[in-house]
């Protein structure tokens, strides 16, 4: 992860550098200094695929600023990765020379000695430690499969598929007209052209019909009665009282809510506590380095 967003911002440096196809920098000769010397900066595992004024590239550098760039490539343009020899050659002749002659000329300039550049390369130098650290801590932290079996069984109930049913409903403002209307509904009346003709919500043109909801898109009450495990399908509710006046409400179907099996969760479970264990690690080794740690807070200095 660390490496694929460090990779990605040196794409971002090479597009600014290469896009306009800068001409090469001419290196001025002069018997009282000598070229640029190889430089561990660009000097990475593998074989050595080139050399600017004996500065190395090997191929390891040059496949990890290749996977950078098709990083940065836009989706609906994968013509544009470097995905065959011919192309990683051209990257190489036209933008990693051309990176690595204005880095040279950078050192020729003493822009590595100004106090900013200095500063912001501690920073850099400090977060890719804490990332190296943490990756270094976590990277081994597993968990048992007694551990994925117990959040199951814990928590499994609320693994559950999100369930939808389809409502109907009526809403009048009285609980006298609500009762009128439940009267008639036990008689037999269609619920739906009672809806129409008598209910004061916003669905009546519909007949009522809300379609499949999920729990939370109305109201608590709504909810309580709604998703009851005791409405059955093509089953109306008994009255309640709900922010905008009386409902009554009818089942017309369910979906959803199926419960997945622990081998159908087994990975997901796995992620989560294995980031939940790596996320405690570094909890207990923070607070272990506060403990042992002089810190002094200079509040007053902060404006």
């Amino acid at each position: 992860m660390n490496r694929r967003i460090l990779l990605v911002l040196f794409c971002a440096i090479m597009v600014i550098i290469g896009c306009d196809k800068l001409p090469m920098l001419q290196q001025k000769k002069s018997p009282a200094k000598k070229s640029a010397s190889v430089s561990t900066a660009f000097v990475g595992k593998g074989p050595i695929v080139a050399k600017v004024n004996g500065t190395a590239v090997t191929l390891e550098d040059l496949n990890q600023d290749i996977e950078a760039y098709n990083a940065s490539v836009p989706a609906d343009k994968p013509e544009l990765k470097i995905t065959t020899r011919d192309k990683k050659i051209e990257y190489l002749k036209n933008d990693k020379v051309r990176q690595i002659l204005l880095y040279q000329e950078a050192l020729k300039q003493g822009l590595d000695k100004k106090e900013d550049i200095l500063l912001a390369l501690e920073k850099t130098k400090q977060n890719l430690l804490v990332l190296e650290l943490v990756r270094k801590e976590t990277e081994n932290v597993d968990v048992t499969s007694g551990e994925i079996e117990e959040y199951y069984n814990l928590y499994k109930d609320k693994l559950k598929e999100p369930e939808e049913r389809q409502i109907r409903e009526i809403m009048v403002p009285s609980e006298q007209d609500a009762k009128d209307i439940m009267i008639q509904l036990l008689q037999g009346a269609d619920f739906a052209t009672i809806a129409k003709d008598r209910s004061r919500a916003k669905s009546a043109a519909s007949g009522g019909d809300l379609g499949y909801l999920q729990r939370g898109k109305k109201s608590e009450q709504f909810d309580t009665v709604a998703f009851s495990d005791s409405l059955e399908v093509g089953k109306v509710s008994s009255i309640f009282k709900g922010p905008d006046g009386y409902y009554i409400v009818k089942l017309e179907g369910k979906r959803g809510g199926k419960q997945k099996t622990l081998s159908e969760m087994w990975d997901d479970i796995k992620r989560a506590l294995v980031f939940l264990k790596q996320q405690q690690k570094m909890e207990n080794m923070i607070d272990q380095l506060n403990r042992g740690a002089k810190i002094e807070i200079i509040e007053g200095e902060i404006k």
